[in-house]
């Protein structure tokens, strides 16, 4: 399956749009999956960063208490950090710092997926281009375009964080659970 939906995006002239029609599909039954860890297998094996960018970000709007129109990027990841909720509805007593653990995993996921598409590996910098302009922007060693909301600077992610961290001292109380803090400050 993940591979066929990888190679549903890469068919398409335009990446971008099939992956947001597919992740369009696709999110309603994300919606529906019972179990935390069925979530994580399907997002963590997804093959196409892309496709996971725009899953995760359909996410983070639906749990967001005012959506934003920014576009994908550094600093609307930003934004679902500090206006996110907890996202899915449990079917079981799933305790509330659990809920707010995979709500950091997913952010940590949606950073890390976006890096892949935009910033980190040569080969796959230009993944909303088509695969045959891929090749070209390849072979002129073409820098990918960044967006203006991806200039963030440390005290904006500082201020973030801070942010969220007194919207769970509200929910939780002190301490934190020792897994929140560690994917806090990966994430940081």
């Amino acid at each position: 399956l993940q591979r066929m939906l990888s190679i549903a995006v890469e068919v398409d002239k335009s990446p971008n749009c099939s992956s947001c029609k597919i992740a369009d599909v696709l999110f309603p039954f994300i919606l529906n999956i019972p179990l935390r860890s069925q979530r994580e297998a399907f997002l963590n094996t997804m093959e196409s960063h892309l496709l996971r960018c725009k899953l995760l970000e359909l996410l983070f709007q639906h749990s967001c208490d005012r959506p934003t129109t920014l576009p994908l990027s550094l600093a609307k990841i930003l934004y679902f950090l500090s206006h996110s909720s907890v996202m899915l509805q449990y079917q079981d007593e799933t305790a509330t710092w659990q809920r707010w653990d995979e709500m950091l995993h997913y952010l940590s996921l949606l950073l890390m997926s976006y890096q892949n598409v935009i910033l980190a590996f040569p080969l796959a910098e230009h993944l909303r281009s088509s695969l045959n302009d891929r090749m070209d922007l390849i072979a002129q060693k073409a820098k990918p375009k960044l967006q203006e909301s991806d200039d963030i600077s440390h005290l904006d992610v500082q201020l973030n964080i801070e942010d969220f961290i007194k919207r769970m001292q509200q929910v939780l109380g002190q301490p934190f659970p020792q897994q929140i803090m560690e994917k806090l400050c990966m994430l940081q």
